[in-house]
């Protein structure tokens, strides 16, 4: 993953995260603020009843104007042209409030003429909502205004809100723990990466710093083996032979190594031109062929009558083929062989390598295109390589515009299948 990708997810998961969150928060503030409107008005309402009440027991009227007033957040004062009755007061307070939902513990006092003072009357409980709380006289306010009232106030509204609103919080503790989760796992992905290419950076020198010894070997290889000492001994010959061999081989890992940290690293550049790829598959096979029939086998390559070309890169387009074809040599117990098709099908050109080799099972067919996988061999144990080459073809493929896949070949064998599709065809009879 490149770091502009990086760096465009990270903005959209910022832009998502604060989206969320002012969402939710203007969700859960609007749904607060209704919820305190509807419990003003039943608050009012109550209250109302419980004036109205009053007024039938004292056989008074009632204020026109002014009667309930809210003097701050959660006091209320009720004011009425007669004397109260506390004790009536309480049981009308408990009974209205019970009968329109009002389950929440408060506290009221009744302004006394004769000592020009508020006369506490009660806490009175009817939640089990911290039932703790003490009451106290001096929080209940006295009005110059008003001459026979009494005082009402919700010392625990908030939290009786907030279990009104329980449904809306429970989204919101959910909605902050998603974004909780999603903040952790940027941080893990971004630490992930930061792993990642301290070890592609390492990878790249330590193959870079192979080059040089390589180099030498090499030549020393290639000096020795010329040598008269050496021409004359069969022994140093065939020493001096292996050298070169082994050296060859391991520069072939090293290239490999570096090819598939380009792939990674996104800077693999394909210099794509023309190329007739039923000639070019041949073409391979031919080169191909001679390692086959070393071993008494055999690669068979059936014609076509028409020839595909595509625009595709010469030198990885061979590497693919190679690849397949090395793995088929390498992976069979017996004698190998190697069938090459092409068939036309609804959705581009099928090549198709079907070989004898050992067989891969299902399972092992899902992880046959990770890097570094290798597929358990049985009895056959001379196989050497690091598991790169076939995770090399899918993204070579997949850098075409590709498509590949395995399966099994029937009795025994596998059958690898790269599928162009037709948009990138163009046909033309074939010549031979």
């Amino acid at each position: 993953m490149t770091n502009a990708i990086i760096r465009r997810l990270l903005l959209l998961g910022g832009l998502a995260i604060a989206g969320i969150l002012f969402i939710q928060t203007y969700s859960f503030m609007r749904t607060r603020n209704v919820k305190l409107q509807e419990f003003n008005q039943t608050v009012n309402i109550a209250l109302r009843k419980v004036a109205e009440s009053i007024s039938v027991y004292n056989g008074t009227e009632l204020p026109k104007k002014n009667l309930i007033q809210r003097r701050s957040s959660n006091v209320y004062a009720v004011n009425i042209n007669s004397a109260i009755d506390a004790n009536v007061l309480e049981e009308l307070l408990e009974q209205q409030f019970i009968n329109h939902s009002l389950n929440t513990n408060f506290e009221y006092a009744v302004y006394d003429c004769a000592t020009d003072d508020l006369l506490y009357g009660n806490f009175c409980v009817l939640s089990n909502i911290d039932e703790s709380t003490p009451p106290e006289i001096q929080d209940l306010p006295k009005f110059d205004d008003l001459i026979y009232y009494f005082v009402v106030k919700f010392p625990q509204r908030e939290g009786y809100l907030l279990s009104t609103m329980r449904q809306s919080l429970i989204f919101s503790i959910i909605a902050l723990l998603a974004v909780c989760f999603f903040l952790y796992s940027i941080y893990v992905i971004l630490r992930q990466k930061q792993l990642t290419e301290l070890q592609k950076d390492f990878i790249n020198n330590m193959t870079h710093e192979f080059k040089t010894p390589i180099s030498s070997i090499k030549i020393a290889s290639e000096v020795l083996i010329k040598s008269e000492e050496v021409q004359s001994s069969p022994r140093l010959k065939n020493y001096a032979k292996i050298i070169g061999d082994q050296n060859k081989r391991l520069d072939h890992l090293v290239e490999k190594v570096l090819d598939i940290a380009k792939l990674e690293g996104d800077s693999v550049k394909l210099n794509k031109e023309k190329i007739a790829i039923t000639h070019m598959v041949r073409s391979v096979a031919e080169v191909e062929k001679l390692k086959f029939e070393e071993l008494g086998g055999s690669i068979e390559v059936e014609l076509t009558t028409v020839e595909y070309s595509i625009e595709a890169d010469q030198l990885h387009l061979n590497n693919v083929i190679t690849n397949i074809l090395d793995n088929a040599r390498k992976y069979c117990d017996g004698v190998p062989r190697v069938k090459i098709t092409f068939s036309n099908l609804s959705e581009g050109l099928a090549i198709k390598f079907r070989d004898n080799g050992v067989g891969i099972d299902k399972e092992q067919q899902k992880k046959l295109f990770n890097k570094f996988y290798r597929v358990p061999t049985g009895n056959v144990h001379n196989v050497k390589g690091f598991g790169l080459g076939l995770f090399y073809v899918k993204n070579i493929c997949q850098e075409h515009g590709w498509n590949i896949r395995v399966s099994s070949a029937g009795e025994g064998g596998s059958e690898f299948t790269i599928t162009i599709p037709k948009s990138l065809l163009k046909s033309e009879e074939n010549e031979q």
